[in-house]
């Protein structure tokens, strides 16, 4: 727990330069409030579930190609998903209710954060993919699992 915080706290310095970066995480070394054994991020709960209203990809602000969700769109520029090599993989969108949104830098959804409740990652199939959670800055850090974060590098 100790050195998740301390990596994570290491990681605030390069966040100004871009808003969140990826780490990939082991999900063994997660403490329990943050791993999907906990039940508030457990993947069958179904305010986490794709298929929940504002989860879903069929929710018109959860498409790529809403205002704010396009590869294309300036405010985008902004909120850049990048690796420990500096690598741009994406960018993160939220909608009006506050589900957040992760998007390859072709505008796949990859990911989402459910808008109440957990600050877990699910995939769009519906698995668990990380966690996210807020600096002081106003910017993000995004701890995925390797399988997660390969469907970025796709």
């Amino acid at each position: 727990m100790m050195r998740l915080a301390l990596f994570l706290t290491m990681l605030a310095a390069p966040a100004a330069l871009a808003d969140a970066p990826l780490m990939v995480l082991d999900r063994t070394q997660l403490p329990f409030d943050l791993g999907p054994g906990n039940p508030v991020n457990s993947p069958a709960r179904p305010g986490n579930a794709p298929h929940a209203a504002w989860n879903s990809a069929g929710n018109t602000a959860n498409a790529p190609t809403a205002p704010g969700n396009r590869p294309t769109d300036r405010v985008n520029e902004g909120r850049v998903i990048f690796t420990s090599d500096g690598s741009v993989v994406g960018y993160y969108a939220p909608n009006a209710v506050g589900v957040l949104n992760l998007f390859d830098t072709q505008g796949r959804r990859i990911a989402y954060r459910p808008a109440r409740g957990t600050k877990s990652l699910f995939t769009v199939q519906g698995a668990w993919c990380g966690t996210v959670d807020g600096l002081r800055d106003g910017s993000l850090v995004l701890a995925v699992t390797p399988d997660c974060a390969r469907q970025f590098m796709r």
